[in-house]
């Protein structure tokens, strides 16, 4: 499986991550011993401790030791969250042993099966799950956990395809061999790898000459592919009630005919050969139904029936942390999302506004790195300042050391301590006079406080 290496066992730096875990997975449960650091336990590297893959918190060169790990038979696979200065990191590169990036290794899949890759700065964790989802039986390495199959990797034996989230940060994506790909969006991202804007369009122009067979992209967005000879290219997009939201041409596959009828949305679906008509969105957000026809035009492609689609759009259950909807009563609605971006902040927030049109929105933003607040500080303000009450939380770092002046101040706001946050709200609940929506969002550790606030609000 491991090309040119008799590699016999795995350990994973930065385990906890959502696409690192599905790596390990991948491996543990094709038969390799499998182990694994991260800096803090988290749901995620406690499911994989229960699954059987040990994983250790301390961070020093007994480490290796203990785990009984050789670099001659060992394969480590790092992802770019750890620091350069991380101990057991340096102690193994010190030993010589074999590191790769997970991207590498994710790459070595692809070119064993035929590769569904989705890329984009928005959406495509939950287009590559809603993909995996009318494909499957499949293989797929998702982004985020499924709501339907409570997992972040699939796998199939018998199926020829593997869905992968194709990540651009750090130039990820380019290891891959993608037989179709789906482009959704490439709004600049990642200043901090990339520098400018276009830079960051120039990569995923990179990317889609990589594809072999076909690629489908949002239409209208500012991307020149660079496609190989005999690959076929599709555009995707909807018609907001008879309006062209497209603006040109009608693209290749399309939504029309959307209605919201009792907290549902329906849709029909046109390919270049056939309508299906009356669709039924499972997650009624408003959002998703450009992220299932990116995901249906593909699933269409290699062949899946309109019985099967209709099916499966109706079932899709979501992705978590996904505009997930956690209290919804009279007097307030709790909903929380990974939306890290201005404009998946904006998404997030025309949604709600579209969903509950009379209530009053208070938005948690915990921003995510210092760089991407001081790139987008402007956006972030713009798109915060559209809600009704906006609290933010300390800038979650990751792999960032602080920069002086960034701070969640310059966005606007008022600045509270995560372990203030629930009296916070559970005030706001008590005090208001109207129905609200409470709304969190960042790419960090707010996650960690959904169930508390889940509980405190109901």
């Amino acid at each position: 499986m491991i090309e040119s290496r008799d590699i016999r066992n795995f350990f994973f730096l930065g385990i906890g991550g959502i696409g690192m875990s599905a790596l390990a997975r991948y491996f543990y449960h094709r038969g390799y011993p499998v182990s694994g650091y991260d800096r803090t336990p988290s749901p995620l590297t406690k499911e994989l401790e229960e699954e059987g893959i040990p994983v250790t918190y301390q961070d020093r060169a007994e480490t290796i030791d203990t785990l009984g790990l050789r670099p001659l038979d060992t394969l480590v696979v790092r992802t770019p969250a750890v620091p350069e200065e991380n101990i057991t990191y340096t102690c193994l590169r010190e030993r010589g042993y074999d590191i790769r990036k997970r991207a590498e290794v994710l790459g070595m899949v692809t070119r064993q099966l035929k590769a569904l890759c989705v890329a984009g700065t928005h959406g495509k964790t939950t287009t590559s799950t809603m993909l995996a989802h009318f494909l499957n039986p499949v293989n797929a390495f998702l982004g985020g956990i499924s709501m339907n199959y409570g997992t972040n990797l699939l796998m199939d034996s018998k199926s020829p395809f593997v869905v992968v989230e194709a990540d651009e940060y750090d130039r990820s994506f380019h290891h891959l061999t993608p037989y179709m790909a789906v482009v959704t969006a490439v709004d600049p991202d990642h200043l901090d790898i990339y520098g400018t804007p276009e830079a960051y369009r120039d990569s995923f122009a990179h990317f889609t000459s990589l594809i072999s067979n076909t690629l489908v992209m949002k239409h209208g967005i500012a991307l020149q592919p660079r496609l190989k000879d005999g690959v076929k290219q599709y555009t995707y997009g909807v018609m907001e009630n008879g309006i062209n939201a497209c603006r040109d041409a009608r693209p290749d596959f399309f939504a029309d005919n959307i209605r919201v009828t009792e907290g549902q949305i329906f849709f029909d679906f046109h390919t270049p050969k056939e309508t299906i008509a009356n669709m039924q969105l499972g997650v009624p957000v408003w959002v998703n139904i450009e992220n299932a026809v990116a995901a249906m035009s593909v699933a269409w492609l290699n062949g899946v029936p309109a019985e099967q689609l209709r099916e499966r759009l109706a079932s899709f259950k979501g992705v978590q942390r996904r505009f997930n909807i956690h209290v919804n009563t009279p007097k307030v609605a709790y909903i929380d999302d990974y939306a890290h971006h201005p404009e998946e902040i904006a998404t997030a927030i025309d949604s709600i506004r579209k969903l509950y049109p009379d209530r009053r929105l208070i938005g948690v933003f915990q921003p995510h790195l210092y760089t991407r607040t001081r790139d987008f500080a402007d956006g972030f303000r713009r798109v915060l300042g559209t809600l009704d009450e906006c609290i933010l939380l300390p800038i979650y770092p990751a792999r960032e050391l602080p920069i002086p002046g960034v701070t969640s101040e310059m966005l606007g706001g008022k600045v509270v301590e995560k372990s203030d946050l629930v009296e916070e709200l559970k005030k706001r609940v008590e005090e208001s006079t109207q129905p609200l929506v409470i709304l969190t969002v960042g790419a960090g550790d707010i996650d960690r406080l959904v169930p508390t606030i889940t509980e405190t609000l109901k």
